[in-house]
């Protein structure tokens, strides 16, 4: 019981290590970036991150003229 106790604790210790060794090896020590915004293809297919869609049709509704006022001019 102990033996295998061991073990698992050694594959599960060097699994964390390996897959661990990019992070820790890098120079910035930051990992990949989960921005969606930030994937070259994510960017061709004009998908972005909820909340800078939402910034952005915030914008645009902010100063786009509503219909009412195009009718009184």
């Amino acid at each position: 019981m102990l033996k295998t106790l061991l073990f698992t604790l050694i594959v599960v210790a060097a699994a964390v290590v390996l897959l661990s060794l990019r992070l820790l090896l890098k120079n910035d020590a930051r990992g990949p970036m989960q921005h969606i915004g930030a994937s070259k293809a994510m960017r061709e297919r004009d998908i972005g991150c909820v909340e800078s869609m939402d910034a952005r049709e915030r914008y645009e509704r902010a100063y786009r003229p509503h219909a009412s006022e195009k009718n009184r001019a």
